[in-house]
C-alpha cells in the first residue's frame, strides 16, 4: 500500500521535502514594510484553503515547541477561547514566545523578515490584530499566513533556504544530544533497510500525522500512520518508527501523498473514507469509482449518459484511457491517534470497469410508477437501503458492500433481512418504495449464482409460488382500492406481514373477500381483475406455500413490488 503511494504521481502536487508540509490556512494577515497592520483576509470564504511548503517543525512532542511562519491564532495572536483553560494559555504562551524567537533569528540573516518580527514585537499591532479576528469570529485553532508588503515569505528563497539550514543543525543537536542517553536497544538505528525502498537508510524516529479523519474517528491534530508508542509494539528491542525502518524522505513523501489524496480524492462511507486513486491519471469524467457515488443524471431535457453506457464507451475505447492502467482503493478510519486500515484493493482498470457496470446492472430496477427504469442509485443510497438513517449504517457493512461491488461478490445474506425489514416499515407506513432497496434484493439473487429468473420488470412466468404470490396480494390490494377507494388501513397494511410468512393462511382469505370487491365493479372492469388473479393461480397452479423462509419472503416482497409497478404503468 505505502509502496503504491510512494509512486502516485500527480502535478497537483508539490515535491515533498522533510520539513515541509501542506496546511489549510484560513486566513492572510497583511502587514507593511514598517511593520504596520494593514488588513486581514479570509481564505475561501474563511473555510480554509490548501497551502503547499509550509514549514513543520520536528519533535513537537518536546512541548512549548512552533511551527516556523505559519501557525494558528492562538499561538501567533494569543487568541483563546472564552474560559479557555490556564494551563492551555500558559501552554500557547510559550509558543508564542519561540514562535517569536525563531522570527528574531531567521531576521537576523534574512532582511524580508525584519519587519515581522517588528510588528509580534508590538502590544499595540498584536492587540489590533486580536480585536480584527474576534470582529470577524475567528477560531483560535485556524492557521494563518502572512503578506509582507505585497510579498509571500513562503515564496521567498532566502526564508526558505534558512529554515532548511536551521532544521538541519537543530536535528544535528538532537542526534548528538542522544549519543549520551542510554537506548533499550544496541542497534544501530542509523544503518537499517528501507521497507519502502529497500535502500540502507537512517530511519525517521516519528513519522509525520495524516491529516483530515477527524470527521471518521480521527483527531483534530492528525492521527499516525506507523507508529510504535507502546513496548509491546516494539521488536527487537528497537524504539518508535525505527521497528518499521523507513527514510525521512520516503515518509514525508508517503504522508504528503496519502494527505493530498483524502482531501481531494476520498468519500466518506459511514464512519470511514475511501481513497482512491490510479496507476495513469484517469480524468473524473472517465472515472468508474465516481459512478458508484454519483452516477450521471439521465434528465428528460437532455440526453445525458448513463453511468452504464459511460462504461460501455470506456471498454470500447470511445473514451480515451490509458492502457494497462491500475486502480488502488484504500479505507480509512481513525482510531485513538492511529490510522486504522479497514480495506485495501487493486486491480486493473478494465476488470474495475466490468465490476461496476455489473453493479448497476443487477441494481436495475423498474421505477416505482412503472414503465421506466428508476435511476442508477448512489452507492451510499444503497447502503441506506438496509438502515432506518444513514447514520445508524455501521463501518463494517459499508464497508463490506464496498468490497462487494468492487470485486463482484455475493451479497451478504443478513443484509437482504435488514432491507426486507425496512421494506416492511415502509409498506406498513405507507412510504413510497426505495429504488435502492428493490434493487439490493434483485441483486442478492443474482449474485447468489444459479438461474433465479431476475428480471428488471414484472416477470409473469416466475417459477417461485413466493414471487407470484406476492404478485398476487398486489392485485388484490389494487382490486380492493378499485372497489372501495382509500380506506385507511387497508389489504396491505393489515395483511402483508402475515401473508409474507405465511400465505397458506391469509391468501386464501383474502381471495374469498376479493369477491365482494369483484361485485362492486362494472363488468368491463371486474372482469380485467378476474383475468388478472386467474394468471396468477395458474402460476401458482394450486399450491400456496404453507410458510416461506426469509429468501421466500424476499422473492414475495419483489414480485409485490414489480406487479404494483406494472399496474402503475397500466393506469398512465
Amino acid at each position: 500500500m505505502l509502496y503504491e503511494l510512494l509512486k502516485y504521481n500527480t502535478s497537483d502536487l508539490r515535491r515533498s521535502e522533510p520539513g515541509f508540509t501542506t496546511r489549510t490556512i484560513h486566513w492572510l494577515v497583511e502587514i507593511s514594510t514598517e511593520g504596520k497592520f494593514v488588513n486581514v483576509l479570509p481564505m475561501n470564504d474563511k473555510k480554509g484553503e490548501q497551502v503547499s511548503g509550509c514549514p513543520e517543525m520536528h519533535n513537537m512532542v518536546a512541548g512549548g515547541r512552533a511551527h516556523f511562519l505559519v501557525e494558528t491564532l492562538q499561538t501567533v495572536v494569543l487568541l483563546f477561547k472564552t474560559n479557555e483553560d490556564s494551563k492551555k494559555i500558559a501552554g500557547s504562551k510559550e509558543k508564542h514566545k519561540y514562535f517569536k524567537e525563531m522570527l528574531r533569528q531567521a531576521a537576523s540573516t534574512v532582511p524580508d523578515l525584519v519587519s515581522l518580527f517588528t510588528f509580534l514585537s508590538d502590544e499595540d499591532q498584536l492587540a489590533l490584530l486580536r480585536e480584527r479576528f474576534v470582529k470577524e469570529k475567528a477560531k483560535p485553532t485556524n492557521w494563518l499566513t502572512w503578506s509582507i508588503g505585497g510579498s509571500d515569505p513562503l515564496q521567498n528563497q532566502l526564508i526558505l533556504n534558512w529554515w532548511r539550514d536551521w532544521r538541519n543543525n537543530d536535528l544535528s543537536k538532537e542526534k548528538i544530544g542522544e549519543k549520551g542517553k542510554t537506548r533499550k536497544s544496541s542497534k544501530k538505528t542509523n544503518n537499517m533497510i528501507c521497507y519502502l525502498t529497500g535502500q540502507m537508510i537512517e530511519p525517521v524516529s516519528v513519522a509525520p500525522k495524516i491529516t483530515g479523519l477527524a470527521n471518521v474517528g480521527g483527531l483534530s491534530m492528525g492521527d499516525v500512520l506507523v507508529g510504535f508508542d507502546k513496548d509491546a509494539f516494539c521488536s527487537f528491542g528497537l524504539e518508535q518508527a525505527h521497528n518499521a525502518s523507513i527514510s525521512e524522505v520516503s515518509t514525508r513523501e508517503y504522508v504528503d501523498k496519502l494527505n493530498y489524496l483524502i482531501r481531494n480524492h476520498s468519500r466518506k462511507l459511514a464512519n470511514a473514507l475511501v481513497v482512491h486513486w490510479f496507476k495513469e491519471s484517469v480524468p473524473q469524467e472517465n472515472d468508474p469509482l465516481a459512478f458508484l457515488f454519483e452516477p450521471p443524471e439521465i434528465t428528460e431535457a437532455a440526453a445525458l449518459s448513463s453511468a452504464r453506457q459511460i462504461l460501455e464507451a470506456i471498454r470500447k475505447g470511445q473514451r480515451p484511457t490509458p492502457t494497462n492502467n491500475q486502480y488502488f482503493a484504500l479505507t480509512i478510519s481513525g482510531a485513538s491517534g492511529r490510522v486504522m486500515v479497514r480495506d485495501w484493493m487493486e486491480g486493473s482498470f478494465e476488470d474495475l470497469i466490468v465490476r461496476i457496470d455489473q453493479w448497476f446492472s443487477d441494481l436495475e430496477i423498474v421505477s416505482r410508477d412503472g414503465g421506466k427504469l428508476a435511476h442508477e442509485p448512489k452507492f451510499m443510497a444503497v447502503c441506506g437501503a438496509i438502515v432506518r438513517d444513514l447514520k445508524d449504517l455501521p463501518a463494517p457493512t459499508a464497508t463490506t458492500l464496498w468490497r462487494v461491488a468492487l470485486a463482484g461478490l455475493p451479497i451478504p445474506q443478513p443484509f437482504i433481512a435488514q432491507a426486507l425489514a425496512r421494506f416492511r416499515i415502509d409498506l406498513i407506513e405507507d412510504k413510497p418504495f426505495n429504488h435502492a432497496r428493490m434493487g439490493l434484493i434483485k441483486a442478492y439473487f443474482i449474485r447468489k449464482g444459479g438461474n433465479h429468473n431476475m428480471s428488471t420488470y414484472l416477470n409473469k412466468e416466475h417459477p417461485e409460488p413466493a414471487y407470484q404470490c406476492g404478485r398476487l396480494l398486489a392485485v388484490l390490494a389494487s382490486l380492493q382500492r378499485a372497489a372501495l377507494g382509500d380506506v385507511g388501513a387497508g389489504v396491505v397494511q393489515r395483511y402483508y406481514v402475515a401473508a409474507s410468512q405465511t400465505p397458506g393462511l391469509t391468501l386464501g382469505r383474502l381471495i374469498g373477500n376479493s369477491k365482494n370487491h369483484l361485485n362492486k365493479l362494472d363488468g368491463g372492469l371486474a372482469h380485467w381483475y378476474e383475468n388478472q388473479l386467474a394468471e396468477i393461480w395458474s402460476r401458482i397452479k394450486d399450491y400456496v406455500p404453507t410458510t416461506l423462509n426469509l429468501e421466500q419472503q424476499t422473492l414475495f416482497a419483489l414480485g409485490y413490488y414489480q406487479q404494483i409497478a406494472a399496474n402503475r404503468a397500466g393506469e398512465k
